[in-house]
């Protein structure tokens, strides 16, 4: 069995990616490594080269600055660094720059892929999602976040990258996917408050107008944390590869998890959903068999 794993990143360091931690994180499972580095403002190349891993295959592209619309340019990359991988490979594994897994997810991914892989029904794998928020330490538990998405697919190009690149789809249509016993660590609102504002005033250019920016997109430093409806405390471990960037977190934020911010509504909704794992208007990207 073959495994490819690819992935897509641009100024990695000026918005404080874990890009590096995200491709350590999967690469004792892969074979090969694409990286699509986009033309960066930093020295993002530089920081995917210094990967000491023969794995690591890098193409560089530039960005379509007019695929505004959607994050269409997300998907538009990610196609491209799909595009590259080996033709034997069986399975190709996409991580995000701000996704990580952890280690001990491991084996149960590769016994899914071993299982499935001559499996013609089914076209990738599920993962489950934790995302953390603020710091390392809290974890939304609210309905905002997304529980699942794709993170494995069967080598075959007729499946491509689907809207802003959060999932897939198969000649257009929903994958055939089974769950796994596995979870993305995603840090994506974990950042120093400096670049989470630098992020959102840039990331969001991928999806709307100036005016849109403008309206929604306040001009201020830092990002604050504090306006969000619900967290949780992360009670578990963090991954080994990001134990050094844990280390080195400078800034301090806070919740108390016991104050919400949520309607009667979204309460009884949540209350459904820990009671009987029923997300009521989940959007789901993916046909579970």
């Amino acid at each position: 069995m073959k495994i490819s794993g690819f992935t897509i990143v641009r100024n990695a360091i000026k918005y404080d990616y874990p890009i590096v931690e995200a491709i350590m994180s999967i690469l004792p499972l892969c074979d090969e490594m694409i990286v699509a580095v986009g033309k960066s403002e930093d020295d993002t190349l530089q920081l995917i080269r210094s990967i000491d891993s023969p794995k690591i295959k890098i193409i560089e592209t530039i960005w379509d600055e007019r695929l505004r619309e959607g994050g269409k340019v997300l998907a538009d990359e990610t196609n491209k660094a799909f595009a590259a991988v080996s033709g034997d490979s069986d399975w190709a594994f996409y991580i995000q720059g701000d996704e990580v897994i952890h280690e001990k997810y491991l084996p149960s991914i590769k016994a899914s892929m071993e299982k499935f892989k001559n499996d013609a029904s089914v076209d990738g794998l599920l993962f489950k999602y934790t995302h953390f928020f603020g710091s390392y330490d809290f974890i939304g538990d609210s309905r905002r976040w997304y529980r699942r998405e794709i993170r494995v697919i069967k080598n075959d190009h007729s499946i491509s990258s689907y809207l802003d690149a959060q999932g897939f789809r198969k000649n257009g249509k929903k994958l055939n996917v089974k769950l796994v016993d596995a979870a993305v660590y995603h840090y994506g609102w974990v950042k120093p408050p400096e670049a989470q504002q630098a992020k959102q005033q840039t990331f969001n250019k991928l999806w709307h107008d100036d005016a849109w920016i403008k309206k929604n997109i306040p001009e201020v430093d830092k990002f604050d944390y504090s306006q969000i409806d619900s967290l949780a405390a992360f009670k578990g471990e963090h991954p080994k590869v990001m134990q050094e960037r844990i280390h080195k977190m400078n800034w301090k934020f806070s919740f108390d998890p016991t104050k919400k911010k949520l309607s009667i509504k979204i309460k009884v909704l949540m209350f459904i959903e820990n009671k009987f794992g029923w997300k009521i208007g989940e959007y789901k990207n993916y046909k579970i068999t």
